[in-house]
């Protein structure tokens, strides 16, 4: 099925003194977002692709995808019975609930320029039974979506051009930020990524983007770059493409 277009017009978004109160208020409110159906046994005839632009709105849809699998995550690594700590349960519950506000902040914040529903998302079973195979792996991969979405907003960041956007992007950045050094925590891991843990070498960085590489600065990884490290997870099954991946 193909995707709706995408309005090139002016995009409906809230002021910004709505979008922060949205934001910033709504952490500790919101439930666990709802899981998408096909985390469960479904037929795959009707697999989307997910086509993201390279402007603003293309550039926060890749956002609220990494939010889409990071809130699933959570949820589904609650259920699995694999973390028994009641305060790890506890601090990953809080997490995934942090998860889901910012699913729906980000829905609302791109309204009808919203490009897939969480229902289009397809996840691959065996993929997921592997990053949630036990707890060690399970906070494991915590860390891996958190650091990755940190490297994410701060490359795609660059890129925005509306205020709001970008407003959005970074109310959302400090947060994933935050996990990742919790969960760190949780492993007896520095609670920054080390040289050696970076998903991306040093020589494949793109230089434009990281002019400070080797000071305590997070490295900023290009949009085609994150779609690296999530394939490599082995869990969604839509294909990604478009413009701002390519």
């Amino acid at each position: 099925m193909a995707f709706p277009s995408v309005s090139s017009g002016e995009s409906p978004t809230p002021s910004r003194r709505t979008l922060l109160k949205w934001g910033l208020l709504g952490l500790s409110t919101t439930v666990l977002t709802t899981l998408p159906t096909t985390v469960f046994a479904r037929s795959n005839n009707a697999i989307k692709t997910l086509t993201f632009n390279a402007n603003d709105v293309g550039i926060l849809n890749f956002a609220l995808l990494l939010e889409e699998l990071e809130a699933a995550f959570y949820v589904l690594a609650l259920r699995s019975g694999k973390v028994t700590d009641p305060k790890e349960y506890d601090y990953l519950k809080a997490i995934g609930k942090h998860e889901a506000t910012h699913v729906k902040f980000l829905r609302k914040v791109l309204a009808e320029n919203v490009m897939f529903r969480t229902k289009d998302l397809r996840f691959n079973q065996a993929g997921l039974e592997a990053v949630l195979k036990d707890r060690n792996t399970i906070l494991t991969t915590a860390v891996s979506l958190e650091d990755t979405g940190v490297h994410a907003y701060n490359g795609a960041g660059t890129s925005l051009k509306d205020p709001t956007y970008l407003l959005a992007a970074g109310a959302i950045v400090s947060v994933e930020a935050r996990h990742t050094a919790g969960v760190r925590g949780l492993l007896n891991r520095p609670t920054t990524e080390t040289d050696s843990e970076g998903a991306v070498r040093k020589q494949d960085l793109v230089k434009e983007l990281n002019p400070f590489y080797g000071r305590p600065y997070d490295e900023l990884y290009t949009p085609k770059q994150i779609v690296a490290i999530v394939g490599s997870l082995n869990i969604l099954q839509n294909p990604i493409t478009g413009a701002l991946v390519a």
